[in-house]
């Protein structure tokens, strides 16, 4: 089960990036869907399930975009991996908690990435800080809406299918 939601998620968030081509937000500023789903995985299920998903997530991505395969997947299975292990060691059940770890990890994909971009490129280590901010915050908020999709939505459905049955009684 834990495999297909794995999967599923990974998928959603692959077909979601490239279709909506990043979601363009002011200043060419764009939200990393595949990222998001990385660390929800992360957050969710542990340390391991984080950095098999950042992997196959980052390759996919890669591949998809084009131009050196592996930079982006390195950088993601390094935030899968650190998001588990601090998920296990520190309570982040909250919406406040789990924001700052989406925004955290994000800036430590930014710097990973422009690094590793840095080495295999002979040039000088370039990151925009102010839309890496702006990612970062944006990357959040996707992540807590995502949690609260998730989470909510049995109760959403129980009430549904509560409500609807109390309109078919006459």
């Amino acid at each position: 089960m834990k495999t297909a939601a794995v999967l599923a998620a990974l998928a959603v968030a692959l077909t979601l990036q490239t279709t909506l081509a990043g979601m363009s937000m002011t200043g060419g500023t764009r939200v990393n869907l595949v990222l998001v789903a990385v660390v929800y995985l992360a957050l969710s299920y542990g340390a391991v399930t984080g950095l098999v998903a950042g992997t196959v997530g980052g390759l996919a991505q890669d591949a998809i975009a084009g131009g050196i395969v592996g930079i982006g997947s390195l950088s993601k299975t390094v935030v899968g991996f650190l998001v588990g292990v601090l998920g296990a060691q520190f309570i982040v059940s909250t919406p406040v908690p789990r924001f700052l770890m989406f925004v955290g990890a994000s800036f430590v994909h930014e710097v990973c990435f422009q690094a590793v971009y840095a080495l295999v490129e002979l040039r000088g280590f370039r990151m925009q800080y102010s839309a890496a901010v702006v990612q970062a915050f944006v990357n959040g908020a996707v992540g807590i809406a995502a949690f609260l999709l998730v989470e909510r939505s049995p109760e959403m459905f129980q009430r549904g299918r509560r409500s609807s049955s109390s309109r078919r009684r006459y």
